[in-house]
């Protein structure tokens, strides 16, 4: 498998948060690979995992557990038409909020974390949770864990 050189965000968020914390990892780990894309998981089918890139699934979660609504559509084609993805490499960021949602707590990052890996797809690494009721800044958390974690996750596609 070449090694990518695109990492491809893609963002299911209801308040805007997991956007911006993909937003600040596109212009801070730029230096780290060959682009950097945020794309808002509106609309998006399994389809998406067809390109030659490294991933990040960043998203909140919504409700009762569930993933949030521009999130809705990707997440249901992963089992309305589900195919094999080992050849998909990605990370998680996964945003919650533990004293709200104790029972819930980062559960749409689960969610996609769980149904991607029993496509095939593999993740890299240790997903990163970020919590509204102890982290003040989730953009700065965001861009701490890409830059460990692209170089890692480029190491492990090579």
């Amino acid at each position: 498998m070449p090694t990518p050189s695109k990492l491809l965000i893609l963002v299911g968020t209801m308040t805007g948060t997991a956007e911006y914390v993909a937003q600040a990892i596109e212009l801070d780990c730029a230096d780290l690979i060959g682009s950097v894309e945020v794309r808002m998981m509106n609309g998006l089918d399994v389809s998406v995992f067809d390109e030659d890139a490294l991933y990040v699934i960043c998203t909140s979660t919504y409700g009762s557990g569930d993933v949030p609504d521009n999130a809705q559509a990707l997440y249901a084609s992963l089992d309305s038409h589900p195919r094999f993805l080992g050849h998909v490499r990605y990370g998680l960021i996964a945003l919650g909020d533990s004293a709200q949602y104790p029972n819930t707590f980062a559960n749409g990052g689960r969610l996609f974390d769980a149904r991607l890996s029993d496509l095939g797809a593999i993740r890299v690494g240790e997903p990163l949770v970020i919590d509204a009721f102890t982290v003040d800044d989730p953009e700065a958390a965001g861009t701490a864990w890409c830059r460990e974690w692209l170089p890692q996750a480029l190491a492990a596609t090579a």
